[in-house]
Order: structure tokens, then C-alpha cells, then sequence
């Protein structure tokens, strides 16, 4: 039982200590909203990065001046999205939406705002 709590805090930890810096008028979604908000689109930045979320739960971030990172995608509550990328790695960020925009929230209180 202690193993599993452990290993839980730990695939949970990012979400849970991260400072989103939210803002007046940021919505926060729930898992299975953001999951159907994101499923199938792709998220455009004014830098022109691409972040893809494929409904099969397959991710791709390709930068505005080209390479790409791939991996798997994953909602939790508090709009979070986690991917971990196929290098192991794992990140989560927010997804919030404001004055009907999306914006991306950072754990290190960086907000990306989505093309509309």
C-alpha cells in the first residue's frame, strides 16, 4: 500500500508543486474536459510551435525553427496535461482558457497563449 501511495505522489508530484502564476479571468478545466478540449487538435504559439495531441494519446511538440519531441499525452484534474516524452522524461503544464483563448501555463510561471 505505502509503495503504490509513494509511487502515486511521485507521477503526481509536478502537477501538485508547480506555481502556475494564474491570472483574473483564467478557467481551469477538469481532466475529462480538457481531455476532449485537446484530443485531436493542434495548438499553434505566436512563436509558431506546434504542440499536437493526437486522440490516440500520442504528443508531438515540434519547435517554430524546426525539431520535434514525441511522446504520450494525459489530463489530470486542474487542467493539468502531462507528456512524457519518449526519452522518459516527464512534463506537466496547465492549460487554462482566458477571455476564450487557450493559454499554456508553465510550472515555472510561463504563460504561452494559443493562436486563436
Amino acid at each position: 500500500m505505502w509503495k503504490f501511495l509513494i509511487l502515486t505522489l511521485m507521477v503526481s508530484g509536478p502537477v501538485w508543486g508547480a506555481d502556475w502564476k494564474m491570472r483574473a479571468g483564467d478557467k481551469v478545466f477538469g481532466g475529462d474536459a480538457l481531455k476532449a478540449r485537446l484530443s485531436g487538435q493542434t495548438l499553434v504559439f505566436y512563436d509558431n510551435g506546434r504542440s499536437v495531441y493526437k486522440a490516440d494519446g500520442s504528443y508531438s511538440y515540434t519547435y517554430g525553427g524546426g525539431g520535434t519531441w514525441e511522446g504520450r499525452w494525459e489530463t489530470q484534474d486542474e487542467s493539468a496535461v502531462c507528456v512524457t516524452f519518449v526519452t522518459g522524461v516527464t512534463r506537466c503544464d496547465r492549460i487554462v482558457e482566458n477571455a476564450g483563448k487557450l493559454v499554456v501555463l508553465t510550472d515555472k510561471g510561463e504563460r504561452f497563449p494559443v493562436k486563436p
